[in-house]
C-alpha cells in the first residue's frame, strides 16, 4: 500500500495561498530578492517588502508585508512555530481583515488569538519602518464595535450548527445523498473544533490498517465489544459499530488515509503524523467542493419552533448581523461544555477548578435551550479526563507505562495508572499544584506524542537526573530517590508505595531523562440532549422532535472523535431521507 504523507500538506499550501518570497522576515529592510518597484513615497519610504516580528502561541514569528502607496498589498508568513492545525486555517482570515481594513487593528480570528496577536504586532512593527504608525498592538486591540442590525431570513434545506468534525460529516453525508442546499454555521472564525489536534482516531473498524498489520476486525466484534461497556441502547450501538466499520473506507474516499494502525482500534495518519488534522483538511476540502454554504463567525442562538413543537430553523447572530435561517432540517453539533466553568460547577460540583484541554467554542450555548424546550437530557455529570496535559499549552501529552509524577518537592504523591476525579483532584491538591512528568528514553522511542513535543520544546531533556531536577526546579536528592525506589520495586527488591503491582519497565539509569510540567484535564463532556439511533434528539417523553437532529459531544455520547464523524455521517443520511424523501439505509 502506497503512503500518502501529502494531504494535510497540499491544503496547508491552498490554504495558506502561494505567495512569492520577497523579502527577509528577520529584518525591516527588503532584500536581494525583492521587486525591482523601489518608487519613493514622499509621505512613506519605498515601495515594497517590510519585515516584522511578533510573539505568538509557539514563540516568534516572522512576516513579510508589501506596501504600495500608502496601501498595505500583501503579506506573507515567514519562519514561526505556531500550531499547523491553526495557523494554516487563521492566518488567510487575518490577513484578509488587515488587507481589508488596511490596518492591524482589526479582531482577532477567535480560536487563534495568541496567533492572530503575532500577526497583528508584526504588521504594526513593518508599517512603522515603512513609515505608517498604527501605535502599540496589544492582546485586546480589535476593530472598532459595530452595531448589530436585522438581516431578513435566509431560506435553505438544511442548517447544521458546529463546523467540527460532527458538523461537517454532516454536511458532507446531506450532499452525498441528495439535499441541494445546506448551510453550515460556526461560532468561531474557524472551523474543525478539536478534532484538528488529535493525534488517534481510534473506535474505527474493519481498517485497511488493521488488515495492514493483521488485526481482523468487524461491526460484530465491535458490537460485541462495547456491549455492557456503554451506556449506548443496543439499537444505537448497532448503527455506532455499522459505522465504525465503514467510516475508513468512506473517509478515503475523499482521499483520506488513516495508515498507522499501532494496536487495536487505535489509529493515526502515518507512524509520524497526527490523524486529526489530516481528517478535518479532508473534510473541509470535501466541504468546499461540495459547494456547502459556510458561515464562520456565526454563532447559533436559539432553535425556531412552530406552537407544535416543530424545528422550523435556527437564529443565529454574526458580528454585525442577527437573522433566521428558515429549514427543512436542523442538524445541532456545538460540541460539549467543557470551557463552560459555570455548567461544569452546575452538573460536576467541583470540577471547575480543572482546567481543559477542549477548544473554546466548548461552552453548551444550547444547554439552555434544550432545557427550556423539554427536550431529553443524560449523563451530565460524566466527565473524560485526560491524566496529562501540558502546562501552560494545553496540548494532550504523556503516554505508555514506565514514568513518574512527583511534586514540587520531587516526591511521588499518587499511583500513576490511576486516572478519573479522583486522580485529577490529587494532582491539583499538590503544593502550589506543581506536578511534574518524568520519563526516559525507552518511553520517548516508543511514543511518538513525547518525540513530537521534546521536537517542539515543550519538555526538558538532561543527561542526568540531577540535571534534569536543576532544570524542572525540583529538589534533585528526592527525585533520584524515586526513581531508584521505583526500579527497586520493579526489580523485585522492594515494595511500590503507591501500587500493588509495579510498572514492568524499569527507568535506564544511563540517560538521557526528560520531563515537563504536566496537569489533568477535562477532555470531554460526555452528557448532552439524548438522540436516538437516527440521531434524533428526543423530547423528555422519548419522543422524537420534528425535524431536529443531534450528532457529536453535544449528544449524550459514550463515542468520541471517531464517533463524532459517525454520528455527523448518520444525522446526515437521516436528515436527507427526512427533506428528500428517500428512505435512509
Amino acid at each position: 500500500m502506497k503512503v500518502k504523507k501529502t494531504l494535510s500538506l497540499l491544503l496547508a499550501v491552498i490554504m495558506l495561498v502561494s505567495f512569492t518570497a520577497c523579502g527577509n522576515g528577520n529584518n525591516n529592510t527588503p532584500d536581494a530578492g525583492e521587486p525591482e518597484t523601489t518608487d519613493v513615497n514622499s509621505e512613506y519610504g519605498e515601495n515594497g517588502v517590510y519585515g516584522g516580528k511578533g510573539s505568538g502561541y509557539g514563540g516568534e514569528l516572522n512576516l513579510n508585508v508589501t506596501f504600495e502607496d500608502g496601501k498595505i498589498t500583501d503579506m506573507e508568513l515567514g519562519d514561526n512555530h505556531e500550531s499547523s492545525p491553526v495557523i494554516t486555517r487563521a492566518f488567510p482570515v487575518i490577513r484578509e481583515r488587515i488587507i481589508e481594513a488596511q490596518s492591524p487593528i482589526v479582531d482577532s480570528v477567535s480560536s487563534a488569538t495568541y496567533s492572530s496577536f503575532a500577526v497583528k504586532t508584526a504588521v504594526a512593527e513593518a508599517a512603522k519602518a515603512y513609515g505608517m504608525d498604527f501605535g502599540t498592538i496589544t492582546m485586546e486591540t480589535s476593530a472598532p464595535a459595530q452595531d448589530v442590525v436585522e438581516a431578513p431570513a435566509v431560506d435553505t434545506d438544511l442548517v447544521i450548527v458546529g463546523g467540527g468534525p460532527a458538523g461537517l460529516s454532516a454536511a458532507i453525508s446531506a450532499k452525498e445523498n441528495g439535499v441541494e442546499n445546506v448551510i453550515v454555521v460556526e461560532k468561531l472564525d474557524i472551523l474543525s473544533g478539536n478534532g484538528k489536534f488529535d493525534m488517534n482516531f481510534f473506535d474505527i473498524a474493519n481498517t485497511e490498517a488493521q488488515k495492514a498489520n493483521g488485526i481482523e476486525d468487524s461491526a460484530d466484534k465491535f458490537f460485541a465489544d462495547k456491549q455492557g461497556k456503554v451506556n449506548d441502547s443496543d439499537e444505537r450501538l448497532r448503527v455506532w459499530s455499522d459505522g465504525a466499520a465503514s467510516v475508513d473506507q468512506w473517509l478515503r474516499g475523499m482521499g483520506v488515509e488513516l495508515n498507522y494502525n499501532y494496536g487495536g482500534r487505535n489509529h493515526m495518519a502515518e507512524a509520524d503524523q497526527y490523524a486529526g488534522e489530516v481528517v478535518q483538511n479532508g473534510l473541509e476540502a470535501k466541504i468546499k467542493e461540495l459547494g456547502v454554504d459556510v458561515r464562520t463567525g456565526t454563532k447559533g442562538i436559539d432553535l425556531i419552533t412552530d406552537e407544535d413543537g416543530v424545528v422550523k430553523g435556527v437564529k443565529v447572530e454574526s458580528r454585525t448581523e442577527k437573522y433566521d435561517i428558515n429549514a427543512d432540517a436542523v442538524i445541532m453539533a456545538t460540541g460539549g461544555f467543557c470551557y463552560n466553568k459555570e455548567l461544569i460547577e452546575q452538573y460536576v460540583p467541583g470540577a471547575e477548578i480543572i482546567n481543559t484541554s477542549n477548544s473554546i467554542g466548548a461552552t453548551g450555548d444550547f444547554i439552555p435551550v434544550f432545557i427550556d424546550k423539554g427536550y431529553k437530557m443524560a449523563d451530565m455529570d460524566v466527565l473524560s479526563i485526560f491524566k496529562m496535559i501540558n502546562v501552560p499549552n494545553r496540548e494532550l501529552t504523556g503516554g505508555g507505562d514506565g514514568f513518574l509524577l512527583v511534586n514540587k518537592e520531587g516526591k511521588r504523591f499518587v499511583d500513576e495508572s490511576s486516572s478519573g476525579l479522583d486522580y485529577a483532584y490529587k494532582l491539583l491538591e499538590q503544593p502550589d499544584g506543581e506536578v511534574y512528568y518524568i520519563y526516559d528514553q525507552r518511553l520517548l522511542d516508543s511514543t511518538y506524542r513525547l518525540q513530537k513535543h521534546n521536537k517542539l520544546g515543550y519538555h526538558k531533556k538532561a543527561d542526568t537526573l540531577e540535571d534534569l531536577a536543576d532544570q524542572l526546579g525540583i529538589p534533585a536528592e528526592n527525585l533520584v530517590a524515586e526513581v531508584e525506589a521505583y526500579n527497586a520495586a520493579v526489580n523485585g527488591e522492594g515494595k511500590d508505595e503507591f501500587r500493588d503491582e509495579p510498572f514492568t519497565e524499569p527507568f535506564d539509569m544511563n540517560g538521557p531523562f526528560y520531563g515537563a510540567r504536566v496537569e489533568p484535564a477535562i477532555h470531554m463532556t460526555k452528557g448532552g440532549v439524548v438522540a436516538n439511533e437516527s440521531a434524533q434528539i428526543l423530547t423528555e417523553a422519548g419522543e422524537p422532535v420534528p425535524n431536529l437532529y443531534g450528532a457529536g459531544e453535544v449528544t449524550a455520547t459514550s463515542a468520541a472523535f471517531a464517533g463524532s464523524v459517525i454520528w455527523g455521517r448518520v444525522a446526515g443520511e437521516q436528515a436527507a431521507a427526512q427533506i428528500t424523501g428517500n428512505t435512509a439505509e
